[in-house]
């Protein structure tokens, strides 16, 4: 029975170890140990929330330079969080429908003689 309660509770603390780590409350060090931040972007992502938290993730790739669209979902998928939510990458262009476009080649037209 110990045994089975020690694992529940090692589960337990490694799920909560791998929740997420907020940008808006987190520390230098602990910024740094996400993979894909060094202490430059972290000193970067530090200086911004300063000035006001982040709203959302749009609002820290808009504010923090170095990071894009590419980078925050990288981040994302290592633990970092904005407002307790991870990115969530926009939805790729839509592309017309083909039966909408054009077709390559243009349709030929057939004269017939008349009698």
């Amino acid at each position: 029975m110990l045994k089975k309660l020690l694992t529940v509770a090692a589960l337990l603390y490694a799920a909560c170890a791998f929740a997420g780590l907020d940008a808006n409350q987190a520390s230098k060090a602990e910024l740094d140990a996400v993979k894909g931040i060094g202490p430059a972007l972290a000193e970067r992502i530090i200086a911004q929330r300063k000035k006001s938290p982040f709203i959302d993730w749009s609002d820290l790739i808009d504010r923090v330079h170095g990071v894009g669209r590419a980078s925050a979902a990288k981040l994302s998928a290592s633990g970092l969080t904005v407002n307790g939510q991870p990115y969530l990458s926009p939805p790729p262009p839509s592309t017309p429908q083909a039966s909408a476009m054009p077709s390559a080649a243009p349709a030929r037209i057939q004269l017939q003689a008349r009698p």
